[in-house]
């Protein structure tokens, strides 16, 4: 069965803060799962945002040029790096058993460690699984999904 559920909240965090003693607060709902990953963004801590994944579960920095692994944990970070808090608005959540589609505007933007402007966003075409202990996971991070 494939649902699909319109959700166009933002979600922002006004400041990047770094907490090293928190894990990530993972989804338990697949249209939650966009704003677990912007908190977890928002700690500015990799292995936070690394919990947001399948430990085989890719990312997409740039557009065809999937990565994984530690490669996966670099191109996190240097957006992490930018010392901003990332916002998200989810367009749309399709859910069909263990799979969702999920379709997510964002945006980095403020000004960056070296005083210049910064203001990085796309439109993320993701692929997320449930786990066997209830919470999603990114199996495909695609960013810039639709470029």
């Amino acid at each position: 069965m494939t649902t699909h559920q319109p959700t166009h909240q933002p979600v922002r965090q006004s400041t990047h803060q770094r907490d090293d003693s928190q894990p990530a607060a993972l989804s338990t709902a697949a249209e939650a799962h966009p704003a677990a990953f912007a908190r977890a963004f928002n700690t500015g801590r990799g292995a936070v945002v690394d919990q947001l994944y399948e430990p085989g579960g890719l990312l997409v920095p740039r557009p065809g040029e999937p990565v994984t692994g530690a490669a996966r944990a670099r191109a996190n970070q240097e957006l992490l790096d930018l010392g901003l808090p990332i916002q998200v608005r989810p367009r749309h959540t399709y859910v069909a058993g263990d799979l969702a589609l999920l379709i997510v505007d964002w945006v980095i933007e403020g000004t960056g460690p070296d005083g210049a402007p910064v203001h990085v966003a796309g439109t993320a075409t993701d692929v997320a699984r449930r786990g066997a202990d209830g919470h999603w996971r990114y199996v495909i991070d695609n960013p810039f999904g639709t470029a």
